[in-house]
């Protein structure tokens, strides 16, 4: 009773401490009015921080929890050690490709419990048990290498929520096991963040049954915690993973690779939710291999920024109750092009806050369904990465003019997505693949994740320093396909963050101070391309210095985020990587 005490009026004094701050930070840089709006930001972000943080601390923590002494590093790879500045003699794109499905065979059978990952609201009943398989959930791989004998590189890409590091490490062991007779310089993992496909994570489950469950169990000595993902399928979807990888390996076969990019229309993306970002990247960026076999299908990878989250939101339609398992837009993309001759990879870019704006797509066209506006930005979308460097007229004569009539007669919304067409320059890439990763150590100072830790509902690996300080691992990387730059960063980045914009900046953010570091297009140029939810995904990457945990006034993502030196630990990281790699 003494130490709740104790507690209690710790968590009293922080929750004051942090409002005068905060108030004190605003006045100094802000006019009044947005002083007192930071103001009830801010004291409204010390007691949530206050009442999570409260409960997080008697909640004790997980066996799992490991000392920060004992961390080891397992089932990491590097990347390749010299980076080339030129193809090495005789040098050769490599490139091999595999796709696999997802879905269990018993996803609807009585008595399974497959959930949704990315949405848990009212509208759903808290409730996203899937009752729908309207497409797929896959896993997309392509092995590639420059033929200079420093390895081959794995990206893996999953339709997910998120995939997490630890999870990851299962991959790679999986892949070791197969005794492949390859020399791997890294295996990397990405998800699409996908809002309606089986929740990898073990937040959007039955996730108040579990919570209550593993409060109660945490006090009891050796119980078993239970994890929010279905344990068993996940274990099965690291062993295709993997084995995707070994067939992607054996596809490997020699041909030349090309870079095109286009800045699309920007009402094809959404910056909706984080007001403070003022970046918004509508780049597509498209690298295409092409064997020198040409009974071989070439492989096209996409990558925009924008969430895959329509299919998994409910509606008032029965219909779309939040319950339907897809692969989103993603999906209807990689179907067109593949359509249209290629085999289809995607990454997602940097995507907190950037939603994609259906308004152009969905071209106000009466859609009987939700998922119908994923089929239709999707196969948008796949029409543009299919014709980035063709002409208006190419691309009128080889359009669906009875369908675009028949849609457009009398319909004021409708918009021709190749009105006004400008085609870009595609360029061949030489045969040079640098990549170096380093595994970073993130302070975990948001205390719902801690709370999430200690539960065990994810398998984040929670370490331990003394008393009080959390930390998980994780990692960043940079790549370079030929001249194009690349970084790879662990969640869902903070705009800002990659492209530079008015969060980091005194004026613009929650504190009043500048975020201190550069952005990441300074760092590598500014041609710097993301790969994001790359190795890991531990939630949303906000600027140290616009991070609130207030859960108001656009500033809801710091709830799923690791804390408020999130982003700094990420910037450094790479930071490292670029005097390394100098």
């Amino acid at each position: 009773m003494k130490n709740f005490g104790i507690k209690a009026v710790s968590v009293v004094l922080a929750v004051s401490l942090l409002v005068g701050g905060c108030f004190t930070a605003s006045a100094s840089a802000l006019d009044v009015e947005k002083a007192l709006t930071h103001a009830g930001v801010g004291a409204l972000g010390g007691i949530v921080k206050g009442l999570i943080g409260g409960l997080c601390a008697i909640v004790p923590d997980s066996a799992k929890t490991k000392k920060l002494s004992e961390k080891t590093s397992e089932n990491f790879y590097s990347g390749t050690e010299t980076m080339l500045d030129s193809p090495a003699p005789g040098a050769q794109w490599q490139l091999g490709y595999a796709k696999s499905s997802l879905v269990p065979d018993d996803i609807l059978d009585e008595g399974t419990e497959y959930y949704l990952g990315g949405f848990l609201t009212l509208d759903n009943g808290m409730n996203n048990k899937i009752e729908e398989v309207i497409d797929d959930m896959q896993v997309r791989v392509i092995a590639l290498s420059d033929s200079s004998d420093r390895g081959v590189s794995v990206f893996a890409n999953v339709d997910c929520i998120g995939f997490c590091n630890s999870d990851i490490k299962v991959v790679r062991q999986y892949l070791k096991d197969l005794n492949l007779d390859v020399d791997f310089n890294s295996v990397n993992i990405s998800s699409t963040h996908c809002h309606s496909c089986i929740d990898t994570q073990g937040l959007w489950t039955n996730t108040f049954k579990k919570i209550f469950g593993n409060l109660f169990k945490s006090y009891i000595p050796f119980a078993k915690l239970e994890r929010g993902a279905n344990e068993e399928w996940l274990d099965g979807v690291c062993h295709i993973i993997a084995n995707s990888i070994k067939a992607a390996v054996e596809d490997m076969t020699p041909g030349t690779m090309t870079y095109a990019v286009k800045t699309l229309n920007p009402e094809y993306f959404d910056n909706r939710n984080r007001k403070s970002s003022t970046s918004l990247c509508s780049d597509m960026s498209r690298f295409i291999f092409t064997p020198d076999d040409s009974g071989k299908t070439p492989t096209m990878l996409v990558n925009i920024n924008a969430h895959p989250d329509v299919v998994g939101l409910a509606t008032s339609d029965p219909q779309d109750n939040g319950r339907q398992l897809s692969g989103d837009y993603v999906y209807y993309l990689g179907k067109r092009i593949e359509e249209g001759g290629y085999n289809f990879m995607f990454v997602n870019g940097a995507i907190a806050g950037i939603y994609y704006g259906r308004g152009l797509s969905n071209d106000g066209v009466d859609l009987e369904r939700r998922y119908m506006q994923a089929v239709r930005y999707g196969t948008e979308m796949g029409n543009i990465a299919l014709s980035l460097t063709k002409t208006y007229d190419e691309i009128s004569r080889e359009a669906d003019w009875d369908t675009i009539n028949a849609e457009s007669e009398g319909n004021e919304h409708y918009t021709l997505w190749f009105e006004g067409w400008e085609p870009v320059e595609e360029r061949e890439i030489e045969p040079v693949l640098n990549i170096r990763l380093k595994e970073i150590q993130v302070p975990v100072t948001n205390p719902l994740i801690k709370l999430v830790g200690k539960l065990e509902l994810t398998s984040y690996e929670i370490y331990k320093d003394g008393l009080s300080k959390y930390y998980m691992f994780s990692e960043v990387g940079y790549a370079e396909f030929g001249d194009v730059k690349i970084a790879m960063v662990p969640g869902e980045l903070v705009q800002d963050v990659m492209y530079g914009g008015g969060s980091l900046t005194a004026e613009g953010s929650f504190s009043g101070k500048d975020f201190g570091l550069p952005y990441i297009r300074e760092i590598f140029g500014e041609d710097t391309i993301c790969f994001g939810l790359c190795n890991d995904a531990f939630g949303y990457i906000v600027p140290d210095n616009d991070y609130c945990l207030a859960i108001a006034d656009d500033h809801y993502q710091e709830l799923i985020s690791l804390g408020d030196k999130t982003a700094s630990t990420v910037v450094k990281g790479l930071m490292e990587i670029a005097e390394e790699i100098k």
